[in-house]
């Protein structure tokens, strides 16, 4: 056994115990008037899913394609955009949720001036100058992660029953206020993230 165990284990790749459904994003960024812009989308109001809701260009993996890949892919769809109006620059850090996802976010730049998304999805796009985000901080709010094993959970096999202290956890909620629009959620994490990138970097 354990031969077979080391013939298994033996370079194999490490993973993430669990499963969890996956989506990649775009950070697309252009130039206006010679300002560098974050571009956002305004989720359609008929999708069945988090109908008018701020949002990067992106959407779920298909099987067997690549976070990149599927980042761009959906970038065109959602934009229609062709392949040559994207230049892909690079990858942001991945978000793995309390909430069985993980998010992949990319940064890209596009030379189109006229965006006309698909209306299926996107109601419309802004633009947001990204030194707003270098100069404005957002407001923060902390969101609890409370475990709730709910009546079934079989508390007679562990240690003081109802009583156990079951971990609980903060996640940051962060706001951006811009013009009448406002980016929170994912979409702002991923958005402070990559901003204190760039600071740290400057």
């Amino acid at each position: 056994m354990l031969d077979k165990i080391q013939n298994i284990f033996t370079n194999r790749e490490a993973g993430i115990i669990g499963q969890y459904k996956k989506s990649a994003v775009m950070i697309l960024l252009c130039e206006d008037k010679g300002k560098t812009n974050v571009i956002f989308e305004v989720r359609s109001l008929n999708l069945r899913h988090q109908p008018g809701d701020i949002c990067l260009p992106g959407g779920k993996l298909e099987k067997g394609e690549s976070p990149e890949k599927a980042s761009i892919r959906e970038t065109m769809e959602e934009l229609n955009l062709k392949r040559e109006d994207i230049e892909f620059i690079g990858s942001m850090d991945y978000i793995v949720t309390p909430y069985n996802f993980i998010i992949y976010p990319f940064i890209a730049k596009t030379n189109k001036s006229e965006i006309e998304p698909n209306k299926s999805e996107v109601d419309h796009i802004f633009k947001v100058p990204l030194e707003f985000f270098l100069e404005d901080s957002p407001m923060l709010h902390e969101l609890s992660i409370i475990p709730d094993p709910g009546s079934e959970f079989p508390y007679h096999l562990i240690r003081n029953g109802k009583n156990y202290k079951f971990r609980s956890g903060k996640m940051p909620e962060y706001f951006y206020k811009y013009d009448n629009y406002i980016i929170w959620g994912f979409t702002a994490l991923i958005i402070k993230s990559f901003v204190d990138i760039i600071k740290r970097n400057i």
